[in-house]
């Protein structure tokens, strides 16, 4: 039976040994987790609102991402990303857990290359006016070399 390396410790997909003298990016493995937050006190924001949560740096590479509010969107929908990717480290949906850190990410943002350039990362809000009063907290966990 076959043991498949991770691609992040061989450099290469479905890999069963290590070849002589990889070292694994430094991005990844043993590299320091950051974190960006940005904190917004819901006020009734509209579906043509985005709410800037900060730059994500260049070299970065996305870990996940948690939300924590004190009141439910409801059915307004957020999506975290980028211009050009509205839903690059989450999809549109609502978030109706209150209190409750909850984490997110996708599988996409979470393996790829570090960042070539600085991203400006907001979320989007969709589907319906944000709530008129509660805080809404997103934390985006990143590692550097």
């Amino acid at each position: 039976m076959a043991a498949y390396l991770s691609t992040d410790l061989t450099g290469s997909a479905n890999a069963t040994t290590v070849p002589v003298g990889y070292k694994p990016a430094a991005t990844v493995v043993g590299a320091r987790l950051r974190r960006l937050r940005g904190s917004f006190t819901y006020a009734s924001q509209t579906t043509s609102d985005t709410l800037v949560i900060g730059n994500l740096p260049t070299g970065a590479t996305f870990a996940y991402g948690v939300l924590t509010a004190s009141a439910s969107s409801g059915s307004t929908t957020l999506a975290i990303g980028i211009t050009g990717t509205t839903g690059k480290y989450r999809a549109a949906g609502a978030f109706t857990a209150t209190d409750t850190p909850t984490l997110f990410g996708t599988a996409t943002a979470a393996s790829a290359a570090p960042l070539s350039a600085e991203e400006q990362v907001f979320i989007t809000i969709a589907g319906a006016t944000a709530p008129s009063s509660g805080t809404l907290v997103v934390d985006l966990y990143y590692s550097m070399p």
